[in-house]
């Protein structure tokens, strides 16, 4: 299941986002977004769990989370 991770950090990199979203359950993919001419993050990614129960988990834990001082939004 593919979830949206909007709101996180310039800084955070994939595997910030594999560990955190690895406590929840099992992590396929994490894909943060870059921009194309600036190489820096966009501050979204997408995240795939290995089974809907795991993305229901993470969206339940991770949403409004305060992750560098933001709130991340999980959906």
């Amino acid at each position: 299941s593919k979830l949206y991770v909007g709101n996180i950090p310039f800084a955070t990199t994939a595997q910030d986002l594999e560990a955190l979203f690895g406590q929840a359950g099992t992590v396929s993919v994490v894909e943060v977004v870059f921009d194309k001419i600036t190489g820096r993050s966009r501050g979204f990614a997408f995240v795939t769990m290995s089974s809907p129960d795991d993305a229901a988990k993470v969206v339940e834990k991770f949403n409004g989370y305060d992750i560098g001082g933001r709130a991340m939004s999980v959906s």
